[in-house]
């Protein structure tokens, strides 16, 4: 099996930083993407950042200048630095990786963790 666990979330005022890490451990041959997503209270849960195993990286315009993502390969673990918080960005944070389990096979899987609450107060 994988595991995604994640840590960081907690309550920050406006104008504030926050850094959430996700590790990921198990069955693990190789992890293509990782991201971040993020559900608000009646809101679909949406892309926050994404990161290839290369490193390229991918924003929503939302978070785009003020989010960062990174991830140390060796580690398994993908990071989000979240500067300049807002209100709207109050919502759980769930970390998703493309996980290759095995190396005779190319088939990959979609993994979540069970997600990190982060509040932003105005």
């Amino acid at each position: 099996q994988v595991q995604l666990v994640e840590s960081g979330g907690g309550l920050v005022q406006a104008g504030g930083s926050l850094r959430l890490s996700c590790a990921a451990s198990g069955s693990i041959y190789s992890i293509n993407t990782m991201g971040w997503y993020r559900q608000a209270p009646g809101k679909q849960r949406e892309l926050v950042a994404q990161i290839t195993r290369g490193g390229s990286t991918n924003y929503a315009d939302s978070v785009s200048g003020r989010f960062t993502i990174s991830r140390d390969n060796a580690k398994i673990t993908v990071y989000l630095q979240m500067n300049s918080l807002k209100p709207e960005d109050t919502a759980v944070y769930y970390c998703n990786a493309d996980v290759r389990r095995y190396s005779f096979s190319s088939i990959s899987d979609d993994y979540w963790g069970q997600g990190t609450q982060v509040t932003v107060s105005s």
